[in-house]
């Protein structure tokens, strides 16, 4: 008689039977290969299933209780699973077994291939924890890449400032070596440091001969970097990084992203720093791409009281909705947004914008974005601590 060879095996029957009466497990096997005799056709005899390797041994538990017995079946089977569901079925036709009436029922049909499969995938992930020493193709590629890029890294002007390849027109400067080695890792050669917040004379006179673009971190000292290099150098454009971020944790898309949004200097210089550096804007000739072309600017109004009680109202029922409401000079709602698309709408709207009442802490960001737009009060509960000419109204 052949035996089915274990890897071989793809499918387990499981079956249950009810006897009236004691058995032994010869009683069971012999009943499984006589009563399905004849009916599937000879390709399918169990017997000759068997000796051809397709069928495997048939374990056999039973119990004997109460004059009565129980037991559980396992038919192991190299069959496909129509073949293997005909045997199945075959099997609960059985109507006795040695003297006794019987009833069998097929519990499940396993898939043993999908047991493998289990057991291969906790295996490999053991053995992956095992392995030292070993990396993918994919990172050995972006170890050479970075250590590459890091040997690009090299020393300009008599500070010895870090920098990549700056031997073209245009150059990024950065605050630190770590923003260069970060810019260098994703792609960005033509950087260099100023290496603190003070201006390097070897930048002051790279800014000479070549266009600048100054990229600092997205904070207050970002800012105040931007003041001190505007002074000291001619600048080109001016980067910030996203609001609270460095750029020496940016990925290589955000860095991509930012640098797109580059703004002009005397642009920056005209809308963020207008006020503290004491221009304006009707008694100096600036660039009219800086100027607010609009023959109709809002005029300064001063809020009365019975506005303060109005947009406390409107604050009221505004608080945990999570959005903001743009009004007008006559404190109409122009729009209603959620504060996540807040700074996106500043940017895009076309609209005169009054007052902006927020559900939630402002960000010195969006204050800056708030003022871009015309914007002259802002209305919530929370603040962050920044130096602006527009009223902040915690109502």
């Amino acid at each position: 008689m052949a035996k089915v060879s274990p890897v071989s095996i793809k499918y387990m029957i499981h079956a249950n039977f009810l006897a009236e009466g004691a058995l032994e497990k010869p009683d069971v096997i012999g009943a499984l290969f006589g009563q399905t005799e004849g009916l599937l056709g000879s390709d399918l005899e169990m017997r000759e299933l068997q000796k051809e390797g397709k069928i495997g041994r048939i374990e056999v538990e039973l119990e004997t209780r109460d004059k009565k017995t129980t037991g559980h079946i396992s038919i192991p089977t190299a069959l496909d699973q129509s073949e293997t569901t005909l045997i199945a079925a075959a099997i609960e036709t059985i109507e006795r077994i040695g003297p006794s009436d019987a009833q069998i029922e097929v519990e499940k049909i396993e898939d043993v291939r999908g047991t493998k499969r289990d057991y291969i995938i906790e295996r490999a992930k053991k053995l992956m924890s095992q392995i030292h020493g070993s990396s993918d193709s994919r990172e050995i590629s972006n170890t050479v890449k970075t250590s590459s890029r890091m040997a690009q890294i090299q020393e300009f002007g008599n500070e010895k400032l870090p920098c990549g390849n700056i031997s073209g027109n245009e150059v990024i400067v950065v605050e630190g070596r770590a923003d260069v080695l970060n810019l260098l890792r994703n792609g960005v050669n033509n950087v260099i440091a100023m290496n603190g917040t003070k201006l390097p004379e070897s930048i002051r006179e790279l800014s000479q001969e070549k266009q600048i673009t100054l990229f600092v971190d997205g904070d207050r000292g970002g800012k105040l970097i931007i003041k001190n290099v505007l002074d000291n150098a001619k600048i080109d454009s001016i980067v910030v990084a996203p609001d609270g971020k460095e750029v020496e944790e940016l990925t290589g898309k955000e860095i991509l992203m930012t640098l797109r949004k580059r703004i002009p200097a005397s642009r920056f210089s005209f809308r963020e720093n207008l006020h503290e550096r004491g221009y304006d804007e009707k008694e100096n000739n600036l660039d009219k791409s800086d100027k607010n072309e609009d023959e109709n600017p809002i005029k300064k109004i001063k809020l009365m009281e019975e506005d303060k009680k109005k947009l406390k109202k409107l604050s009221d029922n505004n608080h945990g909705k999570g959005k903001a409401i743009l009004l007008n000079v006559n404190l109409e709602e122009i729009k209603k947004v959620s504060t996540r698309n807040l700074i996106n709408t500043l940017k895009e709207i076309r609209e005169k914008i009054y007052v902006l009442i927020i559900d939630g802490t402002v960000t010195s960001g969006l204050i800056g974005f708030a003022e871009k737009a015309g914007c002259q009060a802002i209305v919530a509960k929370n603040f962050a601590s920044v130096d602006t000419n527009m009223e902040l109204l915690s109502l």
